[in-house]
Formats: structure tokens, C-alpha cells, sequence
């Protein structure tokens, strides 16, 4: 599929070197087709890593798409540099006017901290109200995940014991929904995360229909009835080495921090990685657009 972006965005590059079909803006305005306008809500702190791979994730279907990304007005990201936030971001001040066929909320690394004590949090709170006007379908993941499950239903995060953090196997819960369309019975997705919110608090909400659920993990996938509000608590985005590169990252800072689970070959951090999640995630971000997307969109937004 193309995705339009901007013609210098650093991560341009990297995909067309990976054989993704992106296309800059001149094409695009010499192709007679309406594409979906997808806005990426980037909360990480080093935002060209989500951006990678997010595109990546949203470059498998025929379908020809649009990306934006939009920032906190409300919070100054010290991890990215302020060029790349001001030539390929623009804040919720400058979009709320706008209407998009989908959005993704991503995770971030706050989780930890109460959500009313997010420096954030009234700039997201206003943000996930005007999706539902504003928006076809919203996708949150991981830390988004739960902070719009706290936002829309009143459902609470919990502290767990020790990180979750490595590959975990997941059953698909109810095979009707498209958005689980094509998956196995079970499948690997990665989660990396200090907090979660309880299974049962999930099935006892009338409004959302959990699709796949892991015993060791939790519920994995959850959603409003039509597919205006998708929840996915892990990071079926991740590329082969985000785990290794956190579990790195946190082992040099002498952070106490386990191997990730069912990641290395025999759990030796000296080899590489298998990928044991790449189809699902592909399938996942596929089936978001095409029938909760692009299904139901407006030609006219």
C-alpha cells in the first residue's frame, strides 16, 4: 500500500529501503483518490522508533493512506529533537478542527504515575472526547489502552509485582469479529509494562467485547460494539529488537529488570531474537483498517 508522508521524514528513507511503498506529497497530488487520513497520537519519548514502527505496521493492505502526527501541546519532549517535533508534528490546538478516519494513541512511559498526575492528562482527556466526534476509529495501545479504558468506562490500572516484559501466548476469545480475522487460535505478541488492568473488570464492562486474552498476560484485545474505540494492551508494533534494546538499556542502568520471557533462543541475551509476532501484528493493523476504517469512513470527511 502507499502511505503518504512527508517528503524528508527521517523514517521515510528506512522503508523504502525495506521495500514499503511510501509516497511523497507531489505524487499524491497527481493520485485521483481520496486517502485515509490517520492521525498517530506519539506519547513516547523517542518518537522516530514509534514512527518506524507504526508505518511499518500500517503498510500492509492496498489501501492508501494519509499519516499525520500530532503531539502534546502540554508536555516537552526531551528525548526527541525539537526540529524533528517542529517540522513533522503539529499539537491538538492545530487538528481539532480537522476529522480523521482513524487514530492511534500510543503507549507511554508513565504508567507508573497516577493518570491524573500526567502532566498531560486534561490536554488527553479533551483529545479522547473529540474522537468520538471527530474520529471513525481510535486505536490505544498499551499505557493509551488503559488510560482510554480509565477515561471512557472508569476502569482502574493496577501495579503489578514485577514488570511484564517478553512474548506471551494469547487465544483469540470470539472468531466472529473481524478484527481477529485470519488469526491463529493462539498467537505471540510482546508486552512491556509495570501495570495492567484486571480481566474481570474488562468482561464485567457491558459496553466492550474482549477478542483475545493470554492467562499469563491478561486481555490482549478489546472493543467497543462497531469498532469506534479499539484497545490492544500489548505491542504487537514492536520490531525484533525493541525488547532487546530495553532490556539493555535498563541492565546498563543497573535497573532491576528480568530476561524477557519466550524472546532468546534458550534465554541467551547473546543471540538473536526470534520473531514470533510479525503476521498477527500485520493481520491486527490490516483488519483495523480495512473494516473499521475504511468500511465506514465518509468518502467526505
Amino acid at each position: 500500500m502507499p502511505i503518504k508522508v512527508q517528503s524528508d521524514l527521517p523514517a521515510k528513507g528506512i522503508l523504502e529501503n525495506e521495500n514499503i511503498f511510501v509516497m511523497d506529497e507531489y505524487r499524491a497530488l497527481h493520485q485521483d483518490i481520496r486517502p485515509l487520513k490517520i492521525c498517530i497520537l506519539n506519547l513516547m519519548p523517542v518518537k522516530q522508533d514509534t514512527e518506524l514502527q507504526l508505518l511499518r505496521a500500517l503498510s500492509n493492505t492496498p489501501l492508501h493512506i494519509e499519516v499525520s502526527f500530532m503531539k502534546m501541546n502540554s508536555h516537552v519532549s526531551l528525548n526527541t529533537p525539537i526540529q524533528h517535533l517542529n517540522r513533522f508534528y503539529n499539537t491538538f490546538d492545530e487538528l481539532r478542527d480537522r476529522k480523521f478516519d482513524g487514530l492511534i494513541i500510543t503507549g507511554a512511559p508513565v504508567e507508573q504515575i497516577p493518570f491524573e498526575e500526567v502532566d498531560y492528562w486534561p490536554e488527553l482527556c479533551e483529545i479522547m472526547d473529540w474522537t468520538k466526534v471527530h474520529v471513525t476509529s481510535t486505536l490505544h495501545i498499551c499505557w493509551g489502552a488503559q488510560a482510554g479504558l480509565y477515561y471512557h468506562f472508569g476502569i482502574p490500572k493496577i501495579l503489578l509485582p514485577e514488570k511484564l516484559f517478553g512474548v506471551f501466548e494469547h487465544r483469540v476469545m470470539n472468531r466472529k469479529i473481524p478484527l481477529v480475522r485470519g488469526f491463529d487460535d493462539l498467537f505471540m505478541i510482546p508486552h512491556s509494562r509495570h501495570t495492567a488492568v484486571k480481566p474481570q473488570d474488562i468482561h464485567d464492562c457491558a459496553d466492550l467485547t474482549v477478542l483475545a486474552e493470554s492467562d499469563r498476560a491478561g486481555v490482549l484485545l478489546c472493543m467497543t460494539e462497531g469498532g469506534g474505540q479499539i484497545y490492544v494492551m500489548g505491542h504487537p508494533e514492536y520490531d525484533r529488537y525493541t525488547l532487546h534494546n530495553e532490556y539493555q538499556r535498563d541492565k546498563n542502568k543497573g535497573l532491576p529488570i528480568a530476561i524477557p520471557e519466550n524472546y532468546y533462543p534458550e534465554d541467551d541475551d547473546t543471540r538473536r531474537p526470534n520473531l514470533q509476532w510479525r503476521s498477527h501484528s500485520n493481520n491486527l493493523y490490516s483488519n483495523w483498517l480495512n473494516y473499521y476504517v475504511y468500511q465506514v469512513t465518509p468518502y467526505e470527511l
